[in-house]
Formats: structure tokens, sequence, C-alpha cells
């Protein structure tokens, strides 16, 4: 019996968790915590705060200054656009102007040599001269033609009228061998009629001729027939190439 009795627990005495003392516990612990950040980001906000304010209005600033800067750049980048076409555009007309310049002088100098033919050619004091080939100049066009250009002059009889006409040969070499191309030949017309002219004091007479790939013109003859007679004159190939150059 008393085995029974010391083996059956006293029902009188109840264990009772304490939980509600815990969840305090945790609350409080929590609200510490919340409460340390919040005195941290206070601390922290106090001390760097002033810093931080004058650094935002300095970018701020510096911002504003950097805005500035690109408008001035761009400005000056718009001028300099404007400096570099107005100075092609003065380039430009300087080159034409200098162009235009050249061309002038050139046309008086040749103004003033034909000036100077003229006074010799009619004036009392020039020599008197019967009917002569005065100039001849040759400029090669396409597929082997050649543009000539002569002038015919005379002041020995002033008041007739020189009249005649004229052929043209060229000396040169073909195949190694010296060679002639004949009037016919040079029109590439075997029944070619000569040039006619007729002039006081001069004239000027244009044409062309052909002068096949495989010749090498040497010299130009120029033949003249007129009432008075007829004569031969002769110019140096590359003479001529240069005067009508």
């Amino acid at each position: 019996m008393p085995e029974t009795l010391a083996s059956t627990p006293d029902r009188r005495f109840k264990i009772v968790p304490r939980r509600r003392f815990t969840r305090v516990l945790v609350v409080v612990l929590a609200l510490a915590w919340l409460a340390s950040l919040w005195l941290a980001v206070a601390l922290t906000r106090s001390l760097v705060a002033p810093g931080l304010g004058t650094a935002e209005q300095r970018v701020a600033e510096l911002e504003a200054e950097l805005g500035e800067a690109n408008g001035r750049i761009e400005t000056l980048r718009d001028r300099n656009t404007v400096l570099k076409r107005s100075d092609q555009i003065s380039r430009a007309a300087n080159a034409e102007l200098q162009g235009e310049l050249t061309g002038l002088e050139e046309e008086i100098a040749q103004l003033r040599a034909d000036v100077g033919f003229y006074e010799r050619l009619v004036g009392a004091s020039g020599q008197r001269q019967g009917l002569a080939v005065h100039s001849l100049s040759m400029r090669q066009g396409a597929a082997g033609a050649h543009h000539y250009s002569l002038t015919l002059t005379q002041n020995l009889k002033k008041a007739k009228v020189s009249k005649g006409e004229l052929t043209m040969r060229i000396d040169g070499v073909r195949a190694g061998k010296l060679s002639s191309l004949h009037w016919g030949e040079l029109l590439q017309q075997a029944d070619a009629k000569p040039v006619d002219f007729a002039f006081k004091y001069f004239q000027q007479l244009e044409g062309s001729v052909m002068v096949p790939a495989d010749f090498t013109p040497h010299r130009v003859w120029i033949k003249v027939k007129s009432d008075s007679g007829s004569h031969e004159e002769s110019f140096p190939w590359d003479a001529t190439r240069r005067q009508g150059a």
C-alpha cells in the first residue's frame, strides 16, 4: 500500500509554461534593436547631413556650369564651321579670281602682240614683205585628227588683194623610213582641193588633217600659190605643237 501511494503523482500542483513573459521579452528586445537603429541613423544624419547638403548644392552648381560649358562648346563649334565654310568660299573665290586675272593677262599680252603685228604690217615704218606664212599651229584632236591654224600676211602692195591657194605636206618617219604625207593623204581624199585665200593684209585659215598613228611627224611644209608666183615655207613639228598648246 505505501508503495502505491508513492508512485501516484500529486495532482494538486500544475506546471504552467511562462510563455507570456517570453513574448514580452522578445518584443522589448525588438523595440530596443529598432531604437538603436533609429539612434544610429539619427546620429549619422546629424553628423553627415550638413556636409551632404553642401555636396548636393555643389553638384547642382557643377551641373549648371557643365550645361553652360556645353552650350559654349556648341556655339564655338557652330562658329568654327561657319568660319571654315567662309574660308573655303574665300579660297575658291580667290582661286577663281586668280584664274581670271591670269586669263586677262594672257589676253592682254596676246592683244599687245596683235597690235604690234598690225603696226608692223600696215604701218609706214613696217618692213615691206610679200605673201608669207606668218604663223602655224597644230593641235591634236581625236582619232589621229590635227587641227591647224595658220596666218598669211603681205604688206608689199597694200592696195592689192592677194589671192591664191595653199596645200600642206608633212614629212616624217614611218616604219623606220623617211616618208611624207601629201595633201590628199592628209585630207584622205585623192582629189582634195587646195584651200583658197584672198586678203589685203592678212588672213587666218583653219582646218583639220589626219596623221596616221604609225607616222611620226618631223616638219610641216606649207605651199602657197598666188598670182605673183608660188613658194614653200616649213615649220618644225614640235614648234607648231608648242604654238598650238
